[in-house]
């Protein structure tokens, strides 16, 4: 889905954090380097030794299509069914035509939250946060987005990620699917 106007930066923040929230257990977020930086304030070297699970921040776009390419390939060619959801926030612009292949190639097994030029399903987000959308898209999103600063977005993410420290599973690293026997 793509998102743009003056309320898209926060409404990416709000989708990002309730994915990892609420279904952090249960799935990957991965942001590239720019984008978290963009939407949480991280620095460049913020979470890099960290284990940080429910969260991937690779160092730009091509970088996290590689691995989403990557992890896809590995659970079609060895069947893996029950897997980690996968859900990519980033800023579309340089990688449109491959964002698009892999939605198109791996239909339910990866979602996106994309800003910029997205050529796809898209909503328009105001800065009071109004909502506007295909009628498709719209019966998916809220009506009104609440504003969510970088700041507080920031808080948020800290907050979500010791939440899942605490609770973690033994951690399967980067990887969202098992290892082949």
């Amino acid at each position: 889905m793509g998102l743009s106007g003056p309320g898209a930066l926060s409404t990416a923040r709000v989708l990002a954090l309730t994915g990892l929230d609420e279904h952090g257990a249960d799935s990957l977020v991965v942001i590239p380097r720019p984008d978290a930086t963009a939407l949480f304030g991280l620095a460049e070297d913020e979470f890099l030794d960290d284990d940080t699970d429910g969260l991937f921040i690779p160092g730009n776009l091509d970088a996290a299509l590689a691995y989403l390419e990557t992890e896809l390939a590995i659970r079609r060619n060895t069947g893996v069914t029950q897997a980690r959801r996968l859900l990519l926030v980033a800023d579309c612009a340089q990688e449109i035509d491959r964002i698009q292949a892999l939605l198109t190639q791996h239909v339910g097994s990866v979602s996106a939250i994309l800003l910029g030029s997205w050529t796809g399903d898209a909503a328009s987000v105001d800065d009071s946060g109004q909502v506007s959308a295909p009628p498709a898209l719209a019966a998916t999103l809220p009506d009104r987005v609440p504003a969510l600063s970088r700041t507080e977005a920031r808080d948020r993410l800290l907050a979500a990620l010791a939440r899942h420290k605490e609770t973690k599973k033994p951690s399967s690293k980067r990887r969202s699917s098992p290892r082949r026997p």
